[in-house]
């Protein structure tokens, strides 16, 4: 497998524009109704192969107080420093293995939000990440995002400029270590052929379901086109996070949500998990940047 990745993001340039019951945390802990995992560390990583998802806007998304209070938040996150001047994946030669990240290098006091699978699509979410400017990254499952109102809910949380990417959980979320080798490669490439028809080229990260992979998960990734694996250092819970290391975040740490509603949260809502995750963002002296931007 591949080596973790370690070190600082290279400096900014100066002016760069800027989870019902206890089965169920116990399954969101380890990743999506299931994900967890381990491990760091992709193809040819050009401006131009990049997704529309993984482009960065062209200026920052500024929310307002009024609407944080709407969503029981007593202020705004403080805004994102200028993202870095290269990406965890910029130079990266074609077939080469995916980077396998669950914190990002940075001393930057952000943290990345990242939402699992799609089976809850509630409609509330898009107004409240649309108010807040929320910058999030999406791991969908083919089967899972394509009931109900399927893929264009997710559409439309990309937000402006297609700030909040949407990336590769699989055709079916099945446990990728029990699989063959075909077995893996049609479950990530599938999902990758799948997003590169909606969104018109294929998406640069992927997610393993559980954070379960092996060798074999990688080649199937390389193969088409993955550049990095992302899992996370912090889980969030209805009420507040779990940590793998350390009982508070870290700079640069990547926190997995998923995408629930009540059924699931003893009656809590998905924005209402939402407003108390960024509450303990804030709480621990940290602000959400936007994870394309360093990886």
């Amino acid at each position: 497998m591949s080596s973790p990745v370690s070190g600082p993001i290279s400096a900014r340039p100066s002016a760069r524009a800027a989870a019902a019951g206890t089965l169920l945390l116990a399954l969101l802990l380890s990743g999506c109704s299931g994900s967890s995992g381990g491990g760091k560390g992709t193809a040819s990583a050009s401006p131009s192969a990049r997704t529309d998802a993984a482009s960065s806007p062209s200026a920052p998304a500024v929310p307002d107080a009024a609407a944080y209070r709407r969503w029981g938040l007593d202020k705004p996150l403080a805004a994102p420093p200028a993202p870095p001047a290269a990406r965890l994946t910029d130079g990266m030669k074609a077939g080469a293995a995916p980077k396998v990240i669950r914190r990002v290098p940075t001393q930057d006091k952000v943290v990345f939000l990242t939402f699992d699978d799609g089976a809850e699509k509630d409609p509330e979410f898009v107004e409240m990440a649309k108010d807040l400017k929320l910058p999030f990254t999406m791991f969908l499952t083919d089967d899972i995002a394509r009931a109900g109102s399927g893929y264009g809910y997710f559409e439309q949380l990309r937000g402006e400029g297609n700030r909040n990417g949407i990336h590769n959980h699989t055709l079916s979320h099945p446990n990728l270590r029990t699989l063959s080798a075909d077995a893996q490669r049609r479950e990530v490439c599938g999902q990758q052929d799948a997003l590169e028809k909606r969104y018109g080229s294929k998406p640069p990260f992927f997610r393993p379901p559980y954070g379960n992979y092996n060798d074999a998960t990688l080649a199937a990734a390389s193969s088409c086109g993955v550049k990095a694996l992302l899992l996370w250092e912090a889980t969030m819970q209805i009420n507040d996070m779990r940590y793998a290391d350390g009982g508070k975040l870290r700079s640069g740490d990547i926190v997995l949500a998923h995408f629930r509603g009540p059924s699931e949260l003893k009656g809590t809502t998905m924005t209402r998990m939402v407003t108390n995750m960024l509450r303990s963002i804030e709480r621990q002296g940290f602000t959400v940047a936007r994870l394309e931007d360093y990886v």
